[in-house]
């Protein structure tokens, strides 16, 4: 049950490597039970904020807040609080499955007595009970990943810090992986860090954009799809006897429209129609008014729907500018 208590507090974050600013004045604030997703282009700084609120990282400037308690003032009891799986989780290859899982358990400080009790659940929830005898040097991606949870939640932490929790994974496992950060956020608070947007889409109540180390966006997934951007109406017109002048027409007609930004034209569906896309500004539905000029000009409309502008388009719009290419902070 998500409450208005902070789990997370973010204070202007700030983190450089030499002359090289990997995170600039980052702050947020993550209430309790709720499930973040952490957006970002390669070598935006999420990594490194993750790492600065998992104790990891000593920040440049600024504080990390984990349940009331300061990163950087009392890292351990911070830690006790969280859980965290690095992007390509270090695991130790030689040791069997289960022989790691009881080592972190002793990290964790967990009584030996107790340790079988709390691992058998943890290892039916995460999917691993029919490898726990094997090396983990012997196991695939998925379930390299499956067994980087379980050492995360081992210690029964009120928060989650997963970054790119399914890099590398094939489709089936992504969908297994994914259904299980659903099943944990229903207990814990989660910040997902990933670059993968139907990720978000599927798992998150919430996005933090963050591109170029600051902070540039933060709010529902449906929010961040309609808020300063334009939405989209495709309109299909036909038949029409000349489709070259008509598609001309059309299009001028369009543009002089009021609310609309741009028009591109769409495949159409025979020789006889022709289709375009409508980027409009503002959240209002523009489609009245849109018809009433379709009308005044007895244009021969067969279809208009309007379209959400995609969470990968809205991340592009925020993001652009950032080299994608740039090695991850």
């Amino acid at each position: 049950m998500m409450t208005s208590k902070s789990m997370v507090e973010a204070r202007d974050l700030y983190k450089n490597f030499g002359e090289t600013c990997a995170v600039s004045g980052v702050s947020f604030s993550v209430p309790i039970g709720q499930i973040v997703g952490f957006l970002g282009p390669n070598g935006a700084g999420k990594t490194s904020t993750l790492r600065m609120l998992a104790g990891y990282l000593e920040p440049s400037k600024g504080q990390a807040i984990i349940d009331g308690v300061a990163v950087g003032d009392d890292p351990l009891a911070a830690r006790k609080k969280i859980g965290y799986l690095p992007e390509n989780c270090p695991l130790y290859d030689d040791m069997m499955v289960l022989d790691f899982l009881h080592f972190v358990a002793e990290l964790r400080m967990i009584p030996p007595s107790q340790q079988n009790e709390r691992l058998r659940p943890i290892c039916d929830r995460c999917g691993i009970s029919p490898v726990l005898g094997k090396d983990i040097g012997q196991l695939s991606k998925g379930y390299r990943q499956r067994v980087g949870l379980a050492q995360a939640i081992i210690g029964d932490p009120a928060l989650l810090l997963l970054d790119e929790p399914t890099s590398g994974l094939d489709p089936n496992q992504i969908l297994e992986i994914r259904a299980l950060i659903r099943e944990l956020g229903k207990e814990k608070t989660v910040i997902l860090s990933t670059h993968i947007l139907p990720e978000v889409q599927a798992s998150c109540d919430r996005v933090i954009i963050i591109s170029d180390g600051k902070l540039v966006a933060d709010d529902t997934p449906d929010a961040l799809m309609t808020r300063g951007t334009a939405s989209r109406v495709t309109l299909l017109f036909g038949p029409t006897v000349d489709v070259s002048r008509d598609s001309l027409k059309i299009q001028e007609t369009l543009a002089n429209i009021s609310v609309v930004r741009s028009v591109s034209s769409r495949v159409n569906e025979s020789e006889s129609t022709v289709g375009f896309s409508v980027d409009v500004d503002g959240e209002a539905d523009p489609r009245s008014v849109l018809f009433k000029a379709i009308v005044e000009h007895g244009f021969p409309l067969l279809e208009m729907h309007r379209e959400q502008v995609s969470l990968e388009e809205t991340f592009r719009q925020l993001t652009r500018g950032v080299d994608a290419n740039e090695a991850s902070a």
